[in-house]
């Protein structure tokens, strides 16, 4: 069977609003983030000449504005690779983890809405980052139940791909840190404990090899290591 690589790739930087920790934000990438996309298109396109592979021409992406724009751009350096014009198609299951009917309110909002509701106690102090959390209105996901639907969708699609090619080729996913790298522990890359401890670099591919025994293993690019005290942000 040949090596299946895939490319998790985390959106660049974006017009964010500021203490809003909804990842559903609608807005388009900032100057920055479209030139960290083409970097990163550019580390790719050397990753597929160094280790000979195939680029699939289907690239899956979050349906989110700055994932899409990300693949975009990333796929201009990339145009030379590919043995047929490229689609990208986008996908829900690829969106970061949603906080449901709390989308898009500041962490003051967020945080006074849940206090005025007399089902709920008060949101512990670490509720934006702990894993395990589920805001508790209508619609929000945990960092874990969003990263397994992640998962979900990147075991389909390598195992659909298994049985299209015959060479060695890399598949292209672009969508969001958090989600990615929860994913990454439910596939069994990462431990529990390295979810707090790493984040993901805009734009820059951390790549899995998908064995065909259903196993993951971690094969090239670099997890982002957060300093000491840093903001939870993805």
């Amino acid at each position: 069977m040949p090596r299946l690589i895939a490319a998790l790739v985390r959106h660049g930087a974006y017009q964010q609003l500021a203490d809003t920790p909804s990842a559903h934000q609608p807005f388009p990438l900032v100057a920055e983030g479209a030139g960290q996309a083409h970097a990163g298109g550019e580390w790719l396109r050397q990753q597929l000449l160094e280790q000979q592979l195939a680029l699939c021409p289907q690239v899956d992406s979050s349906r989110l504005l700055r994932a899409w724009q990300t693949a975009q751009v990333m796929l201009e350096p990339l145009q030379g690779s590919f043995a047929k014009p490229p689609q990208i198609e986008c996908f829900d299951e690829l969106a970061e983890r949603c906080v449901g009917s709390l989308a898009n309110l500041s962490i003051a909002q967020i945080e006074a809405v849940v206090r005025e509701d007399p089902r709920y106690p008060p949101l512990p102090p670490n509720w934006k980052s702990d894993s395990r959390f589920r805001l508790p209105l209508q619609g929000a996901e945990s960092l874990l139940e969003a990263g397994e639907r992640v998962a979900g969708h990147l075991r389909t699609r390598m195992a659909a791909l298994a049985g299209t090619v015959s060479v060695d080729t890399l598949k292209l996913f672009v969508g969001h840190g958090a989600a990615f790298r929860h994913a990454a522990y439910h596939l069994g890359v990462l431990d529990f404990e390295d979810l707090a401890r790493l984040s993901m670099h805009h734009a820059q591919a951390v790549l899995l090899e998908y064995e065909p025994t259903g196993d993951w293993r971690h094969v090239g690019g670099h997890w982002k290591v957060r300093g000491q005290g840093s903001t939870f942000k993805d």
